[in-house]
């Protein structure tokens, strides 16, 4: 069957191959469409596109509804929550011998990065197995797992993306020698209790320079609240004293904060969070590497559900490589070019 390409949907299977205008090879017969495939045919300009037949319960269009389907949730959700109860063990272990196995940590990381590496919806993979329990843990198995990403994005090698993934993975590691209840506490910390916690990335960085010959991990534990603006610690190093690790673990530890349930914050709009994100980076983090975040999550953002300050309700279509927050909207029946029409603005985006 002959669709739009507006009217695709995921899951969607070509049934031809197909060419741009200038007869370049874009996606091969077979390939099954999601978000990234989509974008890539608006990116080519392609309009139309063979598909083949939908089951017949299935929608002939987009709908308006939140377009997330977490069909791999039930494989996922085990993975993740045993990552989670490994790290808490390994948490606990630490705290109480003061060094960390190699073997241990590989263990953990690389099952659940072989899960989980090609799964392309980041944004609603981290939301749906996110919970307000276990927040310490559930924060370092995210970070380890954007770590990776971020790392990829930005250039590193599979291997070297790994060991990026074990140094987000260990770098809140020092917490487990700081007092649980300064850790656990719901409230403001006082002055005192803050400097305390900030203890964490100097204790970290021991624990595993004595237990670990890792340099990635241990300078990811001292450094990943250093700050390009000096305005960080332990140190309040600037610009390239800052280890690129450290820059990488900076940005995905400050997102998977934002986003997280805790017991005294409910998660923030994701579109919210990567704009205080692009925010930051003229100051505080590495600019190129929140913008690399930033461009290769906002696709995740296609086909979700979302409200204009008008009041009006869409989808996003296609996201802009630069203008990350300006992409392409369908309201109804029309297609709105954000970077074009500047007085429409998102409200909120539905995961």
């Amino acid at each position: 069957m002959r669709v739009h390409v507006t009217e695709l949907l995921n899951g969607d299977q070509l049934s031809n191959d197909t060419f741009n205008v200038y007869g370049l090879h874009v996606l091969s017969k077979g390939t099954i469409l999601n978000g990234h495939e989509i974008s890539k045919l608006f990116q080519h300009q392609i309009d139309y596109v063979n598909i083949e037949e939908r089951a017949n319960n299935e929608p002939s269009a987009r709908t308006l509804e939140s377009t997330v389907n977490p069909k791999w949730l039930p494989t996922v959700q085990p993975i993740y929550e045993n990552a989670v109860k490994k790290f808490e063990e390994l948490y606990n272990k630490v705290h109480d011998e003061g060094t960390i196995a190699e073997e241990e940590v590989s263990s953990i990381v690389e099952s659940l990065l072989n899960n989980l590496r090609l799964e392309r919806d980041v944004v609603s993979m981290l939301l749906l197995l996110n919970t307000k329990d276990d927040y310490t843990y559930q924060h370092s198995v995210q970070v380890g797992m954007l770590s990776y990403y971020l790392a990829t994005w930005v250039g590193y090698s599979n291997d070297e993306s790994i060991q990026i993934g074990k140094a987000g993975f260990l770098h809140d590691i020092g917490k487990c020698q700081i007092d649980e209840q300064i850790i656990n506490k719901p409230g403001k910390l006082t002055e005192a209790e803050y400097e305390e916690v900030k203890k964490h990335t100097l204790y970290g960085y021991e624990i595993i320079s004595n237990s670990l010959n890792e340099p990635y991990l241990a300078i990811g534990a001292l450094q990943h609240h250093e700050r390009n603006d000096g305005t960080g610690y332990p140190k309040g190093i600037t610009g390239d004293q800052i280890h690129p690790i450290a820059k990488i673990i900076a940005v995905v530890d400050i997102y998977s904060a934002m986003i997280s349930k805790r017991v005294y914050q409910e998660e923030r709009d994701l579109l919210f969070v990567l704009k205080e994100l692009y925010k930051l980076s003229f100051n505080e983090l590495d600019p190129l590497t929140a913008h690399t975040f930033i461009k290769h999550m906002m696709p995740n953002f296609i086909g979700k559900k979302i409200e204009l300050v008008s009041g009006e309700v869409g989808i996003i279509v296609m996201t802009h490589p630069t203008e990350f927050f300006r992409p392409l909207v369908q309201v109804d029946d029309q297609f709105i070019d954000m970077t074009l029409e500047r007085n429409y603005e998102i409200k909120h985006v539905y995961i």
